[in-house]
């Protein structure tokens, strides 16, 4: 360890205790990016020490990353500079709760998990579907602005986070919103931390609007030869009084592929037998409703995917209903898991041209030999999951190839395309953020002034922020 190291791991330790400063390097190793490790991590208990370890780090012009339970650490680009990591999860209270306002306020190093049971006490929820369920905290979720499967019905983390406190890259403790859903005019300054990956500021706190948990929960399905009559049942039942919480569209194969390397005997629950097949593009809606609404739902659905083409119709409830919703949600988690270079695109579209951009990165993938496999959200919303057997240099070139036509095509469609996950290694080589953006001006000026010594997460964001 240089003599510079062992200054600052001394004076973070002055901070939060020398028991939560580590800088030995077998154990930085779990914080690396892109091949990259800290200098150290230092684990602050309070919004306080937060401040203090970013004035700390200001004036010794140390890069700060944060994070949780680094389930997202290989989103994005890898940092400038990376000096230290912020592991945020002593940081992990409820530090309000009023159900009956259905009003909440936590840290940001709660588990997702820990956080569904306490609210489950009360029969309530946040709706985030987000994936890596089982090990992801809260503040993570937020700071990376993943989606979730319920999106459908309850929008984003964006249409339901009503406040957010923060510290920005000078040190300097902010607050935006608050936590009431009737709140004070002014700027959704808190909305900007969201999918930031924590450019702008480092999150110590969330308020939430909660929902009563759902009732009696169940998904339909219907299986289509193409993928163009699944998305016309998507439109009729966007055109119709059903109203379901969640909807997605499988590709053929979907499920095989990506469960082929996960054992037997880690899975929650048994997928339902017949549900994905190899040659059909499976739509699954998610209802929620008393029996009679179920049944109206069920009838409803089942006539439209007949009309649409649709075959192997099936109500799908219990722990069948678990194991496909789990799917749903760990789509892009298994993705990673099922390839030795996996490379997921996220497609932004209107639903109206879903059809089209899923046609366009099909070819794409098919063109440059690479397997793959796609989940569609109804709001138009694609992951587009390649799939190659290795990750030789040939492969990497072909991965460019398909990605750049997608990002290509998707903005000719007057969509949004990023590459959010892929290996570290081509993470150089391929348009991460996408295009370059027409509002980047503006996007700098926010970094500089939320964070103008450039300390928080350098380089993390679209064009190097």
């Amino acid at each position: 360890m240089s003599i510079a190291s062992m200054t600052a791991s001394s004076r973070l330790a002055s901070i939060t205790g020398p028991t939560h400063v580590i800088s030995d390097s077998p154990n930085l190793t779990a914080y690396e990016i892109g091949g990259r490790k800290p200098v150290a991590v230092v684990r602050p208990g309070t919004f306080e020490e937060v401040a203090e370890i970013v004035r700390f780090a200001a004036a010794e012009k140390l890069a700060i990353v944060p994070t949780g339970a680094r389930t997202k650490l290989q989103m994005g680009l890898p940092p400038q500079q990376y000096d230290l990591a912020l592991d945020m999860v002593r940081l992990d209270r409820v530090t309000a709760y009023d159900p009956a306002d259905l009003t909440l306020a936590v840290e940001p190093g709660i588990p997702l998990a820990l956080l569904a049971s306490v609210l489950a006490e009360h029969k309530q929820w946040l709706p985030l579907g987000a994936p890596f369920q089982d090990h992801s905290t809260i503040g993570g979720t937020i700071a990376s602005g993943v989606d979730g499967t319920f999106r459908q019905s309850y929008g984003t983390a964006r249409d339901y986070v009503l406040g957010i406190e923060f510290v920005t890259g000078e040190g300097a403790c902010a607050k935006s919103g608050g936590r009431v859903v009737k709140n004070v005019t002014g700027y959704d300054l808190h909305k900007l931390m969201i999918g930031a990956m924590g450019t702008l500021g480092i999150i110590t706190k969330i308020n939430f609007r909660t929902f009563p948990a759902l009732i009696s929960p169940c998904a339909l399905a219907a299986s289509f030869q193409t993928a163009e009559q699944a998305i016309e049942l998507r439109h009729r039942i966007s055109r119709s009084p059903l109203l379901p919480v969640g909807l997605e569209i499988f590709s053929p194969g979907s499920c095989e592929r990506l469960c082929a390397r996960v054992p037997a005997d880690t899975a929650k629950h048994a997928m339902p037998s017949n549900l994905f097949s190899s040659s059909a593009w499976t739509l699954i809606a998610g209802f929620s409703g008393t029996e009679e609404v179920l049944r109206r739902c069920e009838d409803e659905f089942f006539k439209m995917g007949v009309d649409c083409g649709g075959s192997s119709l099936a109500a799908i409830r219990g722990e069948e209903f678990s194991a496909a919703s789990n799917f749903a949600r760990e789509f892009v988690p298994l993705a990673l898991g099922a390839s030795p270079a996996a490379t997921v695109v996220k497609i932004s579209v209107l639903p109206t041209r879903m059809k089209d951009a899923i046609a366009n990165a099909v070819n794409a993938a098919n063109t440059n030999l690479l397997p793959w496999a796609a989940m569609a959200r109804g709001v138009g919303v694609i992951y587009f999951a390649l799939l190659p057997n290795d990750g030789t240099e040939e492969t990497r070139f072909r991965a460019i190839q398909a990605t750049d036509q997608i990002l290509h095509e998707c903005a000719e469609l007057g969509g949004n395309a990023t590459i959010p996950w892929s290996p570290s290694e081509w993470k150089g080589v391929l348009k991460v953020w996408g295009p370059q953006r027409t509002d980047f001006d503006q996007m700098r000026k926010l970094k500089n002034l939320f964070d103008p010594l450039n300390i928080l997460s350098p380089g993390r964001f679209a064009g190097g922020i």
